[in-house]
């Protein structure tokens, strides 16, 4: 960050700023190469993400057509719009913008980011995590490792444990074992709450440097994506991590309208459970799978967050010209 202490002053250098400049046009360009269309769609919408994990800005409408007002919540990601115009025929598209989200702030998170977010119809996720490494190695310095593992081998390698079968015990086990503080009395309201501990904990720190892919994650955090039937049953969805660092996230994207309520349905049920907001789900995305969409593997990578690893910062602030604390 800079040292001058002025508050009107920005929170990068300038030539972090000409760096994140230049990076954003190297992405255009390789957009622009491939035959992928640009796109903008409006970031305040009438509805949000039921996803527990993720909590929504709202703010207020008030004018012609809804005079008590009306709320509107700010896009945690463009990924419901940028769906409906898939459905709509528009082929591949990719976004760039500024995305929001209550509660975030710390060394990589800020309550307002960049996201880069994109749709290959014909593509499935083994397809998209190479677009994506193409993607990151033309605009990384320099060479970069890369690496492929399944979610599972991930956690029988770092923590010889099953991911998909262990108990909500076993996983509390584990974590006491490796010296989570507090993991002998700690209450998660989930078993995949043990599993995101223990990533974040045990897993992400033993990373490495480069790119590492993790893909196939249980089917219980599947999101957005498709499910593959097997034993277990496993989501068609990847995580991508630069030296340890979480970057991307991506699905082979679910298409199928009445899953997809189900699983909208079943986050509501949680945050209910939780005593936390419930925003209205997306019925117009809905029906824009019932219409029908085509087969396709979508990703959305956290700009700030690749600026952070291109430059060498310590906190995301470092690489925004204002965050929070200047805004």
């Amino acid at each position: 960050m800079t040292t001058d202490s002025h508050p009107w002053q920005p929170s990068a250098l300038l030539d972090t700023l000409k760096t994140r400049s230049r990076l954003l046009q190297e992405i255009r360009h390789y957009f622009h190469s491939a035959g992928v269309m640009e796109v903008d769609t409006p970031a305040c919408s009438a509805a949000a993400s039921t996803d527990p994990a993720i909590e929504s800005l709202v703010t207020c409408y008030t004018g012609p057509g809804a005079p008590s007002g009306r709320p509107l919540y700010l896009h945690t990601s463009p990924e419901f719009p940028m769906k409906r115009l898939l459905a709509a025929g528009v082929g591949p598209i990719y976004q760039i913008c500024k995305v929001f989200r209550d509660g975030e702030s710390g060394r990589h998170h800020n309550p307002e980011f960049t996201l880069l977010e994109w749709y290959r119809p014909g593509f499935d996720h083994h397809q998209l995590m190479r677009e994506v490494e193409t993607l990151l190695l033309s605009v990384l310095p320099g060479p970069c490792p890369v690496r492929y593992i399944s979610y599972g081998e991930l956690f029988e390698r770092q923590l010889n444990l099953d991911p998909h079968l262990s108990t909500a015990d076993q996983l509390r086990g584990v974590a006491i074992d490796h010296g989570i503080p507090g993991a002998s009395s700690l209450e998660l309201p989930r078993r995949d709450a043990w599993l995101d501990l223990l990533m974040s904990h045990c897993i992400e720190p033993a990373m490495g440097e480069g790119l590492l892919f993790v893909y196939e994650y249980p089917e219980s955090q599947a999101s957005l994506a498709r499910i593959r039937p097997g034993t277990p049953p496993v989501a068609e969805r990847f995580e991508l991590y630069l030296d340890g660092t979480e970057l991307a996230n991506g699905f082979h994207e679910l298409g199928d309208h009445q899953e997809q309520r189900r699983r909208f349905q079943a986050d509501q049920r949680c945050r209910a459970d939780e005593r936390r907001t419930m925003p209205p789900m997306d019925d117009l995305l809905l029906q824009a799978l019932e219409a029908g969409l085509p087969d396709c593997a979508g990703v959305a990578l956290g700009i700030d967050r690749l600026m952070m690893c291109v430059t060498g910062s310590k906190h995301i602030d470092e690489v925004l010209a204002f965050p929070l604390c200047r805004a």
